[in-house]
């Protein structure tokens, strides 16, 4: 590959109108340690350090860490996550088969040695996961390739987060990919050679006459590399940088690959199946966080900006890059999990506090006396007003009485 032209920019900056994540590769692993909570616990969150650090050499390292990072990063409540899904979700819903199917396929995506059963349960809820996505936002269309991300999601946050992850990159990072047809994927993919062009147009004019196109990478697109890629291990360290990035770094990371293989793509003959079946098969080797680093730089010097005044690219939008910069205003102003903790309880309490009153009123009432007042059954009204009529002091002592069951009760009396 040849050598990119570097330009110098802070973290987080603008770079020619696009937002740009600083890799850090001097960021050793006990100095992300200390910041990674430090930037999690700050008020509001410090959610650049945290992008710095999901995109920096080694990624988030762990798990642990992902499942508190990978939330801010998609500015998701982890107190507020969705319910899990009831088999109704799988009611008549149009793409079940599918669904069903795809993740029946997808055994080499969970963990070498998991045992049969464990893998059936993840499985089952992978498919209410994807189904229950979709249920809520049906202008969304399921596309083969959905379940490789929802899968790994699932597997680093389980059930309940996974849903609300992969709710939000469907209508962000994703969206593009989840239109009737494949146009908008096509879009995206178009991105790629003008990357290739910029840098190497030697090899951009011999990809050009074997006709190879660019269907090669749709798969590492679409799954963002989890279909593609033989090691988790892998998978989630790009995911780390995809969540921290632009919704186009994918395309920019298979421009990357590419350019890393130049030599070997020239000494194929020029033939577009030759060449695709070169391209198509990612080897097991790749120094993926040097390839980040050039996917990184590659984005910085020809921004979407820049590549999308070219003829073949204006005749689109992508509602992916054209929502990006709201969704990343909308991650700066998070809470840290212990302030949104607190404030979750003090709302229970309170929710409990009222439901408390209620049934209150409801134990204090007989039965069928209580079903009376709840549907404010005229009877009961004509009664006490017949009461008040002659009684007088009397319904002053049942309204007395009715202040304190609650203003709510009055209400119903009068």
């Amino acid at each position: 590959m040849k050598r990119l032209k570097r330009k110098k920019h802070n973290a987080g900056v603008e770079v020619n109108g696009e937002r740009s994540v600083t890799r850090e590769p001097d960021c050793g692993r006990k100095q992300k340690l200390a910041e990674i909570p430090q930037a999690l616990n700050s008020d509001p969150v410090d959610i650049e350090t945290l992008r710095r650090a999901a995109a920096s050499k080694g990624g988030l390292l762990t798990d642990e860490l992902r499942r508190k990072v990978w939330p801010k990063l998609l500015s998701i409540n982890v107190y507020d996550l969705p319910h899990k899904p009831g088999r109704d979700v799988r009611d008549n819903h149009k793409d079940y088969s599918q669904v069903v199917l795809d993740v029946r396929r997808s055994m080499k995506r969970f963990p070498k040695g998991m045992p049969a059963a464990e893998r059936a349960i993840l499985q089952e809820q992978l498919i209410d996961i994807i189904l229950v996505v979709l249920k809520c936002n049906p202008q969304l269309h399921y596309y083969q390739g959905y379940h490789d991300v929802a899968v790994t999601l699932l597997l680093v946050v389980g059930e309940r987060m996974a849903i609300a992850m992969l709710h939000t990159l469907s209508k962000y990072h994703l969206r593009d990919f989840m239109d009737p047809t494949m146009d908008s994927t096509k879009h995206i993919l178009n991105y790629l050679m003008p990357i290739l062009e910029q840098v190497d147009t030697e090899l951009h004019d011999f990809m050009i006459r074997s006709e190879v196109g660019t269907i090669f990478a749709l798969s590492w697109l679409i799954t963002w590399y989890g279909h593609v890629l033989p090691e988790f291990k892998h998978t989630l360290r790009l995911y780390d940088f995809f969540l921290a990035s632009h919704p186009l770094m994918p395309i920019y990371l298979a421009a990357a690959i590419v350019l890393h293989r130049e030599k070997e793509v020239k000494q194929t003959e020029c033939d577009m199946a030759m060449v695709h079946h070169l391209l198509s098969r990612i080897p097991q080797d790749l120094p993926y966080e040097l390839l980040i680093g050039q996917s990184q730089e590659l984005f910085d010097q020809y921004p979407p900006s820049l590549l999308a005044k070219r003829a073949a690219l204006q005749s689109r939008k992508s509602q992916s890059i054209s929502t990006f910069k709201a969704f990343q205003l909308s991650t700066l102003h998070q809470r840290p999990d212990s302030v949104l903790q607190r404030l979750t309880k003090a709302q229970d309490s309170t929710t409990s506090r009222h439901a408390s009153r209620h049934s209150g009123l409801e134990a204090a009432l007989p039965r069928d006396r209580g079903q009376l007042w709840g549907k404010g059954n005229r009877m009961v009204k004509m009664a006490v007003w017949g009461l008040s009529a002659t009684l007088g002091a009397a319904v002053f002592a049942v309204a007395q009485t009715a202040m304190d069951w609650g203003p709510e009760v009055l209400l119903q009396l009068f």
